[in-house]
Order: structure tokens, then C-alpha cells, then sequence
């Protein structure tokens, strides 16, 4: 009898133990994590990519010529577009807007303060746009790479033509004391080179100027300098004539 009521009194300081530990024991709630989990890339990748989340946003934010009141709250949950994109230079925007009324309290300091209705916009959908500054970057060095090579070919043919016509000119007439038969062989022989595309050789006068030969005009029988631009175009564009250099300069005061 005495083995039975020991084993009872067992029994039940058991029970009493385990009845404490379950219910001091920590039950995880729906949805909470323990510490310890790790959470799959699937469940990571879909939760951060781009879509609408409620986001708290500054009223502020929203209402900058505000600045003289107090809001309350001062911010409010609104649903925005954030999250990743699969690549870097793609940003998370919307694609379609609606607006909402919130009513908040309006405080004017030492004044009043009193409940007003304010609109905001949420988002309803969201889309991965590439982002403005790099789409601008790429369009403008497409542009310049373009207008550069456009550019350079030009003044490159430009520059080549004109130098061939002034050296096949100053060859075939630089020599006065020739006969006109001569003058008018050389004449033909000019256009023949020019055709053939072959380089003169001969040069009667010296260069007006090795820096700035655009700037001067020269006679090929004299040799004589002379410059480009008259008086009368510097002072068109309000500049003085410099005889020595043929620059239109800024007049001296």
C-alpha cells in the first residue's frame, strides 16, 4: 500500500513538471522565424525584387511648400514601388498611379490645428525602366563618338584638298621669266597631277607664315603677303585688322 501511494505521489509531481515546462516553453508564432533559419535565394529573390510594399513616406516629401505647418503624423504608409531589378543599371519604377485621401492633423504653430484631407499618390504596378543617367550617358557618347568622327572626316578631306589646289597652283605659276608655252604646259601638267593624284615637287615661294598660313593671302609671280581679311570684316565684327599678324583683334583702349 505504502509502494502504491509513493508511486502516485510520482505520477503526479511528473505531470505537475512537465504541465509547468509547457507552459513556460516558447511557442513560435505563424510567420516567425527562429534564429537560426535560413531562408531559401527563391523566397529571398521574390521578396526583393521590384513591386509594390507599403512604404513610409514624409508628408514633407510630398508636400514641400508645407513647410510652415506641422503634420500628424508627420509621415504616412502609402504604397510605393521599391526592390531590385535583375540588373544594376535598371531602377524599379511605377507604371500605373492612382491617388488616395488621408485625413492628418494640420498644426500651425502658437495658431491652430485642425484635421484636412490630403491627397496621395500610390502605386498600383511596377516595372524595371533602365535608369536616366546611365540611358543619358549612353546617348551622349553615341552622339559625340558620331559627330566627332563626322567632324574629323570632313576637316581631314577639307584640309587635304585645299593644301593639294594651293601647291599644284603655286607650282605651275611661280615662275614668271617661263615662256607662255611653257607657263601653259606646266598648266596642263597641273591638272594632270591633280587627276593622277600625284604630289608636286616644286615650290618657288616661301610660306607667309608656318603657324597661321589660313590668316594670309600670297602671289605666287611676287611672293608677296598679304592678309586674308580686310579693315572692313574685323570692324563687321567690332575688332581692329593687326597688319603684322592679319588677326582681327579686340581694339587697344
Amino acid at each position: 500500500t505504502m509502494n502504491f501511494i509513493l508511486s502516485i505521489i510520482n505520477i503526479v509531481l511528473a505531470a505537475l513538471l512537465y504541465l509547468s515546462t509547457v507552459k513556460t516553453a516558447h511557442i513560435p508564432v505563424d510567420g516567425e522565424r527562429s534564429p537560426n533559419e535560413v531562408i531559401p535565394f527563391l523566397e529571398v529573390y521574390n521578396r526583393s525584387y521590384c513591386k509594390t510594399r507599403e512604404t513610409l513616406v514624409d508628408i514633407f516629401q510630398e508636400y514641400p511648400d508645407e513647410i510652415e505647418y506641422i503634420f500628424a503624423p508627420s509621415c504616412v504608409p502609402l504604397m510605393r514601388c521599391a526592390g531590385c531589378c535583375s540588373d544594376e543599371s535598371f531602377e524599379c519604377v511605377p507604371n500605373e498611379t492612382y491617388n488616395i485621401t488621408m485625413v492628418v492633423k494640420k498644426i500651425k504653430p502658437h495658431h491652430f490645428d485642425h484635421t484636412v484631407q490630403m491627397s496621395f499618390t500610390e502605386h498600383r504596378r511596377c516595372e524595371c525602366r533602365p535608369k536616366n543617367d546611365v540611358k543619358e550617358k549612353k546617348e551622349k557618347v553615341k552622339g559625340e563618338k558620331k559627330s566627332r568622327k563626322g567632324k574629323g572626316l570632313k576637316r581631314k578631306r577639307k584640309k587635304n584638298r585645299d593644301k593639294k589646289l594651293n601647291s599644284y597652283v603655286s607650282c605651275a605659276f611661280s615662275t614668271p621669266q617661263l615662256h607662255l608655252s611653257i607657263s601653259l604646259l606646266i598648266g596642263w601638267g597641273v591638272f594632270v597631277l591633280a587627276a593622277s593624284g600625284i604630289q608636286p615637287f616644286c615650290s618657288h615661294c616661301e610660306p607667309c607664315s608656318e603657324r597661321r598660313k589660313r590668316l594670309f593671302v600670297q602671289d605666287p609671280h611676287t611672293c608677296k603677303c598679304s592678309c586674308k581679311f580686310s579693315q572692313l570684316h574685323c570692324k563687321s565684327r567690332q575688332l581692329e585688322l593687326n597688319e603684322r599678324t592679319c588677326r582681327c583683334d579686340k581694339p587697344r583702349r
